[in-house]
Order: structure tokens, then C-alpha cells, then sequence
């Protein structure tokens, strides 16, 4: 049976898709995971199994999930399968065979052939598979869950959803090509250089076979200035080369890593619900792998290509034999080389994996400091981060244990033809066929050519790691915009600033994913305030989402006046939004800075009434610097209060159409959310206000209160008018305020 072909997962969540994505391989058919991402609804959790089923059914598979006992798994599953695994993950069950020199047939003798995707392929036990599989005991026989896959014709004929296009280097190199006059230069540099190494040789001879031979210590004289002229040209051509590669190499990795970040910040807030802090470290990251390749290693392989070639036709003219030796010696030393690719690709994913979960282990450290100490957990912490470095230990000494055979096999074949080589040439000198100062000549070709041969190894590896990052990126560059360049939307608002949702339903991405809000119908008026209240997890801020754009509804309709808010630009719909959330980010920078988010030159005036409004006007006449003051990442060295009104601030600042308040007095004390609220009092004039708020003194003068429960709205009104129904929100305030009984 050929092996089986395996993918490895990019990151912890995608397992489900990438078992999918090798079943279709093994059938014949290559989708990008980004496609099977996609259909299989991958959350922040990761992909369930009615998931995987539907992305499997969208490709053109036949799908049945079932429970077997192990015995039936062997005997009567369709192969290849997908089960449920051991941390909620998912592996592919491929073959089943008996154990050597075994004729038992009862299921202790039987090994497993699986591909997981986190580790690769591997052989297991009846034991060790029965531990990582997620069975069940029924009348006393352990279950399990399985996915069976079968390609029905359409999975063969249609090729709509096939993303077939390999990575390539087309692109990357792309960015080298925009400086060719740089790129001419080098070149040119290489050519002198090269004639400037193809010299030395000669020179080095006829030192031997004239000036020695003859004792000619003017000519030995005259050879030795111009081997130091030649030296000394090399240096200089060396030295401009080396500031040539530095510019370029600094301008490529800036453009390439521009590029990564401009295509990250226009993705769905949605897309960093299901991404991992590491994960995206880690790709940036590889952005130096592909610039090392596309500049220093790929300018190297040409040289050594260049050199390659001249001292080879050298060496072939003075002793074709010794050529041929050095060729297939050559050959066996590349060969090796390459029998280790495999195995490379293999560990760096495993350790690109293992880094991301250490850089993220590491920052929730640092981050989560406060919280770690007061709950007497640092051993706890500790310990976890420990066990990702014993992770990455072992990694490492498999990468270290590699590179060491393939290093004792190179230099086996290596030192081994270089001895033969000198055996030979020691030889021919004895024989009288060559002189001796052709034998150092030979020598010294040789030495020229071992050093672009092991550049040549080293291209190859390097090419290898730019194409795994490569791959990586292409995981995020091969996602969809937020908004599409072909379908950017309405750049204009329209005068009548009102918003209607029209049977609006949502859930959270998912397949087996509940409703988080249904049914909603709801008018908020041009102009207003509109409160939304409810108890919490009734879908208050998960609308407020769907209003900003967030995510776009399951079902039903949003609307500005009479426009669909998908038909509006997502810049020209949050240029007109100010937002005050629970999670607002404070930049590393000066108050006014963070105040003013986006703007080279503020507007003091501005500036000053946004502090008045948010009553931080004292707080910051009490700093050395006022708004100049810098403040640490997240708001370090600012109370929650503090933060919250610096927040108020930001939106205030904005002078936005539309405000949208998520819980943004809930950290304030009494004394100042009541300022706030009065100096909001004429801000909001004229504005279409969102406000979500547990507090009744926030909401009470609001123009509507809209009552949610469940994700649905069973109340509307204005605070009167609710009390007096007794409702639920009479429910919701009485333990806030003295109501009349």
C-alpha cells in the first residue's frame, strides 16, 4: 500500500480541516485549506465533526457518522476515516495490519495506521489507540464515533471549490526584481570577483613552476604584488557587494512584511476570534526565512553556481579523471543531502507549532501577572510554560540529531573524495604526469569548489524553509477581505440616519453552533437614545457587533434609512461610529495620542472639549506632562475609571453620527458617571445613540428601552412606561432602585 499523503496543520484549530483535506488527497483531488476552512465553519474551537461532514459533503463526499465498536472499525469501515481524538482533535484512520509474526486475529495483535495532523503518520497499538480514541461503553463494548467518507461522482467532475495552484516564488520574487539596476550591479560584481578567484590558481603555479624552479625572486616578486592587488580588489568588490545586499534586503523585508500586516488589518474582526496570539507572531516571523532566501542565499547560489561552472571546466581541463571524481563525488554529497528534506519540513512544522504556543504562553505570563499572583497559581504557570519547553527540547534534539547525520554523511563523502582527490594529484606529481605546482593549483580548485557546493546544500534548505513560510502566509493571504476590492460598498451615509433590523437572527461561526439572537425586529430612531438592557448572555453586545459591522447576520436584514448596511463601506460606516466597548485597547503613547487614535495632528480644541466631556480635565492637569503624559500598553498605571473616561474621550473626539456605548460607565464611580452623563446630555443631541447598560441611572432617561432575553426582544418602551407594565424589566430594576410596590 503506497503512504498514506499527509498535511500538517498550520495551527491547533485547523486539525479537523486538514484530516478532510488528506482524505481528498488520497482520493485524487488537492484543496487549499482555506476552502475547507471555510465549509467546515471553524470557530474558536476549532471544527466539530458535523462540520468536517458538511465541508466533506460541499467537496463531493457521501457522508455517514456512526458509532463502532473496534472490531467493526477494522473489518468494516470505509478507509480512509475520520475519528474524534484524544483533546479534542481529529485524525485520519487509514489501514490496519497484524503485528509481525502474528496469526492472531483478535484485536490486541492488530496495529492502526493513522495520520494526525499535528504529528504525522503514525503506527499505533490496539492500546495506545483505544486510549486516544473517544469511545464509549455500551452493553459493556467500547464505542467510538466515526466519520465515514465516500467520493460520489461530483467529487471527480466538479471543479469549482478545487484550489489546485501550488505556492510558488513568483510573487516573492517580485519584490527582488524592482531593483534590477541594484541587481545588475551585484552581478557584475559576481563576474569580478569570479575572474578574480579563476587567477589566483595560475598565479599560484607559476610561483611554483618558475619562480621556485627557476629562482627567480623577481618574478616571485612581481606574482606576489599582483596576487595582493587582486586580494585587495576582491575585498573592495566584497564590501560594495555586501552594502548593495543590505539595501536591497532591508527594503524587500520591509515591503514583504508591509504587505503581510496591510492584508491582516483588512481581514474580519471575526478572523481573530479563531487565531491564536503565537500563530500570528510566529508568521510574521517567517517573513526573515523568505527574505534570507530571496537576497543573501539566492545571490549566494548564483555565485557559487558561477563558480561552480568556471573552476569545473578548470579542474576537467587539467585532469579529467579528478573531475570526474569531484563530479560524483559531488553528486553523492547533494544526494544525501536531500534524503533529509523530509524530515526538516516535518520538524519545522512541529517546532513552528511549539513556538507558537510559547510565545503565547509567555505573554499571557507577562500579561497576566496580577491575576496569576493573587491566585497563588505562579507554580501552576510555571509548570505549563515548562512543559512547552520540554515539548520544544525534544523537537529540537530530533532537529539536532538530524542535521548531525546528515552532517557525518557529508563529510564522510566529502573529506572522503578530497583524499582520493589528493591521492590521485599526489600520484600524477610522482609519475611525472603533472608538475607540482599544478597539484597546488588542483588543490586550490578544489577548496574553490567544495565552498559553493555546500552553498548549493544550503540553498536547498533554505529554499525548503521559504516555502514552508511561504505556505504559511498563504494561509492568510489566501483569505477573504473584510471588503473585497471588487465590492466595496457606499461611501456616502444617508442623510436620514435611523436603523432597522428586519428578522434578524445570528450565530456565532460554528456548525453546531445555537442561536445567539433570533427574531429580532427592531426601529432605532434618527437622533435618539436607544438602551438596550437584559440580563447577561441575552445578546446585547453581540448586536451591538452586528451594528458595527462586526459580522454579518445569519438571516435578516440591517438597514440605514432605506440602505442595507453590507451595501455601506465598512471605512465609511466606522468613520461615522464612536465606541466605547468593555475591551477598548490604550495604546503605548501620550494621552493625547490615544485620545486622537489615527490623526499625525490633533485638534486642541477638540481635544480639550472631549476631556471635559469624559470629566478627565482634572486628572490630567494633575500629570507633569497633561496630555503628553505617556501611558504603558493597555492602560498601565490608569485605573479602570480612568481608562473608561479616556475611552469616552476617544469617542467624543471622534464626533461621530452614531454612538455606541457598551456597558461605558460600569467602572465609574457615582460622582463621576453622574458628571459624564450631564455633560453627555448635550453631545448626544441630534445623535443616534446605541447604549447597552446592567445600571438603570445609565439608561432611565433613554428615549426607548428595548428589553432583551434569550437573544430575543420581549420589551420596548420608555423607562415609565416598562415599570408600570411590571414586566421583565420591572424584574430587572427593582433591586437597583426603590420602586412603588
Amino acid at each position: 500500500m503506497p503512504e498514506f499523503p499527509f498535511y500538517k496543520q498550520p495551527e491547533a484549530l485547523d486539525c479537523g480541516p486538514v484530516c478532510l483535506r488528506m482524505v481528498a488527497k488520497y482520493h485524487g483531488r488537492y484543496f487549499s485549506l482555506q476552502t475547507l476552512r471555510k465549509s467546515s465553519e471553524l470557530n474558536h474551537e476549532g471544527a466539530s465533526i458535523n462540520g468536517i461532514s458538511k465541508a466533506a459533503e460541499a467537496i463531493g463526499f457521501q457522508t455517514l457518522g456512526v458509532k463502532l465498536n473496534f472490531s467493526r472499525l477494522a473489518s468494516e469501515a470505509t478507509l480512509p476515516c475520520i475519528v474524534p481524538w484524544k483533546n479534542n482533535q481529529f485524525v485520519v484512520v487509514w489501514g490496519f495490519k497484524k503485528k509481525r509474526f502474528s496469526s492472531r486475529k483478535n484485536n490486541t495483535h492488530t496495529l492502526v495506521q493513522i495520520a494526525d495532523p499535528a504529528q504525522g503518520l503514525l503506527t499505533q497499538t490496539y492500546e495506545e489507540f483505544m486510549a486516544g480514541w473517544l469511545s464509549y461503553r455500551q452493553e459493556g463494548v467500547s464505542q467510538g464515533n466515526v466519520l465515514l467518507l465516500e467520493p460520489k461522482p461530483e467529487f471527480y467532475l466538479d471543479k469549482s471549490l478545487d484550489s489546485g495552484r501550488k505556492v510558488g516564488f513568483r510573487e516573492a520574487f517580485a519584490y527582488l526584481f524592482k531593483y534590477k539596476s541594484l541587481l545588475v550591479q551585484l552581478l557584475f560584481g559576481l563576474l569580478v570577483g569570479s575572474a578574480f578567484q579563476l587567477l589566483l590558481p595560475f598565479l599560484a603555479q607559476s610561483v611554483v613552476d618558475i619562480g621556485i624552479n627557476t629562482h627567480n625572486m623577481r618574478f616571485i616578486y612581481i606574482i606576489l604584488i599582483a596576487q595582493l592587488t587582486l586580494f585587495a580588489s576582491q575585498n573592495i568588490v566584497d564590501f560594495i557587494r555586501g552594502w548593495i545586499l543590505l539595501h536591497i534586503s532591508s527594503r524587500v523585508n520591509v515591503m514583504i512584511l508591509s504587505n503581510f500586516l496591510s492584508k491582516l488589518l483588512r481581514l474580519p474582526i471575526s478572523f481573530f476570534d479563531t487565531k491564536l496570539f503565537g500563530d500570528i507572531m510566529q508568521r510574521i516571523n517567517d517573513h526573515e526565512r523568505i527574505e534570507t532566501f530571496l537576497t543573501s542565499t539566492s545571490l549566494s547560489a548564483m555565485f557559487s553556481l558561477l563558480s561552480i561552472f568556471i573552476f569545473g571546466i578548470v579542474l576537467g581541463i587539467y585532469d579529467f579523471t579528478i573531475f570526474l571524481i569531484f563530479l560524483f563525488g559531488t553528486l553523492a554529497y547533494v544526494a544525501w543531502a536531500l534524503v533529509f528534506l523530509k524530515n526538516r519540513r516535518e520538524i519545522d512544522g512541529l517546532r513552528f507549532t511549539a513556538q507558537a504556543r510559547n510565545q503565547s504562553a509567555i505573554v499571557q505570563l507577562i500579561q497576566g501577572v496580577q491575576d496569576i499572583k493573587l491566585s497563588n497559581s505562579e507554580r501552576q504557570k510555571r509548570w505549563e510554560w515548562e512543559k512547552i519547553q520540554a515539548a520544544l527540547f525534544k523537537i529540537n534534539y530530533r532537529g539536532l540529531a538530524t542535521m548531525q547525520y546528515q552532517k557525518a554523511g557529508a563529510v564522510f563523502i566529502n573529506e572522503g573524495k578530497n583524499i582520493l582527490i589528493t591521492f590521485l594529484a599526489a600520484k600524477a606529481v610522482v609519475d611525472g604526469h603533472i608538475t607540482l605546482g599544478t597539484m597546488l593549483t588542483i588543490q586550490y580548485i578544489l577548496g574553490q569548489l567544495n565552498k559553493p557546493v555546500e552553498q548549493l546544500i544550503l540553498f536547498t534548505q533554505t529554499w525548503q524553509d521559504a516555502q514552508i513560510s511561504l505556505e504559511r502566509l498563504n494561509e492568510i493571504h489566501a483569505l477573504e477581505d473584510e471588503e473585497p476590492g471588487s465590492a466595496v460598498g457606499l461611501q456616502t451615509l444617508p442623510a436620514e440616519k435611523s436603523i432597522r433590523l428586519k428578522n434578524v437572527d445570528f450565530a456565532y461561526p460554528g456548525a453546531e453552533a445555537r442561536l445567539v439572537l433570533h427574531g429580532i425586529n427592531l426601529h432605532i430612531p434618527a437622533g435618539k437614545t436607544t438602551a438596550l438592557v437584559g440580563a447577561s448572555g441575552s445578546g446585547k453586545t453581540t448586536l451591538l457587533k452586528l451594528l458595527l459591522k462586526f459580522y454579518q447576520p445569519t438571516r435578516g436584514k440591517i438597514q440605514v434609512s432605506h440602505i442595507s448596511l453590507d451595501q455601506i463601506g465598512q471605512e465609511a460606516w466606522r468613520d461615522e461610529c464612536g465606541v466605547v466597548t468593555q475591551e477598548g485597547f490604550i495604546f503605548s503613547d501620550t494621552i493625547a495620542r490615544n485620545i486622537a487614535v489615527g490623526e499625525e495632528n490633533y485638534d486642541t480644541a477638540r481635544l480639550l472639549h472631549a476631556v471635559k466631556v469624559a470629566n478627565i480635565q482634572e486628572y490630567l492637569e494633575s500629570l507633569p506632562s497633561g496630555f503628553n503624559t505617556r501611558i504603558g500598553m493597555d492602560g498601565n498605571g490608569m485605573s479602570q475609571g480612568q481608562r473608561q473616561r479616556l475611552l469616552i474621550a476617544r469617542a467624543v473626539y471622534k464626533n461621530p453620527s452614531f454612538l455606541f456605548l457598551d456597558e461605558a460607565t460600569n467602572s465609574l464611580d457615582a460622582t463621576n458617571e453622574s458628571a459624564i452623563l450631564n455633560n453627555l446630555k448635550q453631545f448626544l443631541d441630534k445623535r443616534t445613540v446605541i447604549v447597552v447598560a446592567h445600571r438603570l441611572s445609565t439608561v432611565r432617561h433613554a428615549d426607548n428601552i428595548v428589553v432583551m432575553h434569550n437573544g430575543s426582544v420581549v420589551e420596548q418602551g420608555t423607562h415609565d412606561i416598562l415599570v408600570s407594565q411590571r414586566g421583565y424589566y420591572y424584574t430587572l430594576v427593582k433591586n437597583q432602585i426603590e420602586l412603588d410596590s
